[in-house]
């Protein structure tokens, strides 16, 4: 896949097993979409103010706030979508409650209807961001053009993921006419249209893969188009192919190397040997174990990208490397 092939969408939804770093992900893609002076809104659902700490900013709230700049001047745009927020601006635009709306949530109202009903809530979280993909600029004169080129959505993990995209078989139960079944009825329209496409984060570990599979099959079901898998926090081996197989080998000799590390005038005892080979033996079976995960991922059929494990946590120089990566891949077409 080439960013070429993402020519129409309009929202791209980041989803993937917890732990895989889906955030950061998602971050990273708004980065790469926000080039040559694009706009691009990056969109959380969850309430853990997950974009705040990427991008190291102040807490996000129903404003949308610039967070970042792209590569060649882009803006990246967040906003985090809270449910009570959501059901009163609801309320006021297809009701006129206005200040009823205010009573209603000082009386437990609100809390009420966005705790017992989850399917509501689905709706009124994935509904702002509906509005931001179709919002057109008000002003008069103006062409009509989105007012930002993407959106990208930070969703719920890949155990949620199909209940919350799935806001028509959420809401079947609740309203089977109305507002609220026209507005489930006009995004879920919109997210298996080709403006949306439904991006997977996993690592090559067992669990995440697995979920990953899962999530594939079930979105599928749900008529939900798929965009890539991104690989993240992969391992790349610091060493050549011909030390592998040696540290593979049952048969390892370990006085070369201390013999090697002996002439380079270091202590070198039993201790440091065996912890140094130890390393090299963990490493060979994490670049197994990512070998087998990667040929799981790869019966998906699906573009696949890369993002490097990046040494010390993330921050934001290992943010803007994995925007990099994320970008020439893209350029490159190396999504294969």
């Amino acid at each position: 896949m080439t960013s070429g092939d993402w020519d129409g969408v309009r929202l791209h939804v980041v989803t993937g097993k917890g732990g895989t770093g889906k955030t950061t992900v998602a971050a990273a893609l708004a980065m790469a979409l926000a080039t040559d002076g694009k706009r691009v809104l990056l969109v959380e659902v969850e309430g853990r103010q997950g974009i705040s700490g990427v991008f190291d900013v102040p807490r996000l709230g129903d404003d949308e706030v610039q967070v970042a700049t792209g590569p060649g001047g882009g803006q990246v745009v967040g906003l985090a979508v809270d449910p009570k927020a959501a059901l009163l601006e609801y309320l006021q635009m297809f009701y006129k409650l206005g200040m009823a709306g205010g009573m209603l949530e000082r009386f437990g109202v609100i809390d009420f209807a966005t705790t017992v009903a989850p399917g509501l809530r689905d709706v009124l979280l994935i509904g702002k961001v509906y509005e931001a993909v179709r919002r057109r600029p008000s002003r008069r004169g103006t062409r009509s053009d989105k007012l930002y080129d993407a959106v990208v959505l930070d969703a719920p993990p890949t155990g949620r993921v199909g209940q919350f995209l799935g806001v028509n078989h959420a809401m079947s139960g609740l309203a089977k006419m109305g507002p609220v079944k026209n507005q489930a009825d006009s995004i879920t329209a919109m997210l298996q249209s080709s403006q949306t496409v439904v991006h997977l984060v996993t690592l090559l570990e067992e669990m995440p893969v697995q979920e990953t599979v899962e999530a594939a099959a079930e979105l599928r079901g749900l008529s939900l188009p798929l965009g890539a898998v991104i690989v993240n926090q992969e391992v790349t081996p610091p060493v050549g192919e011909r030390t592998l197989e040696l540290l593979a080998a049952d048969d390892f000799d370990t006085e070369p190397l201390a013999t090697d590390l002996t002439s380079l005038g270091l202590r070198v005892g039993p201790r440091m040997v065996r912890g140094l080979t130890q390393t090299g033996v963990d490493l060979t079976q994490r670049l197994a174990l990512q070998d087998r995960e990667r040929a799981a991922l790869a019966e998906l059929d699906l573009p696949t990208y890369h993002l490097p494990l990046v040494p010390g946590g993330m921050d934001g120089g290992g943010l803007l490397e994995l925007t990099a990566t994320l970008t020439k891949q893209l350029t490159e077409g190396a999504g294969v």
